[in-house]
């Protein structure tokens, strides 16, 4: 699957290209920050006008994680759906297509601060899950350890071109945003810098997962004030 192999807190995980996350112990697929109907909820309030395919596209790529994985569990992170209006106003394609992805597995949602209350497609909805040794939240926790997140839509740089992708350090992994018309936050943002310790990695996703150191804003050195 070209995935990144790591260990958090002694279990054995695995970066995805898609931006999804794979325990292959627990059988356990994470994805987050899909916000399916995001095209719908910004024509509903007046906003940009996108092209309304969001949702085909990262329900395609799910579909994908999903046949490779062939997963028991399914965890959904968090900011599923753009809004619970969105989720409401889903398509009948599409609500039909994620009913069929749900069948046969457990399916959990995390809540997100776009979509706190309970969906109406089934499946078990938390406000976080401990499945030991980790724990998964939709935004991460300050002095956390041993926790899975997503929230932030990380990206990071490489070659002139940016990548959604995972953070990753001894403590903590944050996961991109999966969803089609996301965005994202560059890594060397004040917040994700924060939470991340100096040996932290990120892993870009594409064709293959790929590793790199995570960048940093440059700290300038004080210009000297002593005199001449």
């Amino acid at each position: 699957m070209n995935g990144f192999d790591f260990t958090l807190n002694g279990a054995d995980l695995a970066a995805l290209p898609s931006g999804a996350l794979w325990w292959a112990a627990e059988r356990l697929l994470a994805v987050s920050d899909l916000h399916l109907g995001k095209s719908e909820r910004l024509a509903r309030r007046g906003g940009t006008m996108l092209p309304p395919y969001e949702v085909r596209d990262t329900l395609a790529r799910l579909e994908a994680d999903i046949a490779a994985t062939r997963p028991a569990a399914v965890l959904c992170l968090g900011d599923t759906f753009d809004d619970l209006t969105a989720m409401e106003n889903l398509p009948e394609q599409e609500a039909l297509w994620l009913t069929r992805l749900m069948a046969g597995r457990r399916w959990i949602w995390i809540e997100g601060n776009h979509d706190p209350g309970p969906t109406s497609f089934g499946g078990t909805h938390l406000a976080e899950l401990r499945l030991p040794p980790l724990t998964f939240r939709h935004i991460a926790a300050p002095g956390a350890a041993a926790e899975v997140s997503g929230h932030y839509h990380p990206k990071a740089r490489l070659g002139g071109l940016s990548r959604p992708c995972f953070l990753i350090d001894a403590a903590r992994v944050i996961l991109p945003a999966y969803g089609t018309y996301t965005g994202g936050l560059r890594s060397d943002d004040a917040a994700l810098c924060a939470l991340m310790d100096d040996r932290a990695i990120a892993v870009l996703t594409g064709k293959a997962a790929h590793a790199i150191p995570m960048p940093r804003a440059q700290i300038r050195p004080r210009a000297s004030t002593s005199p001449r």
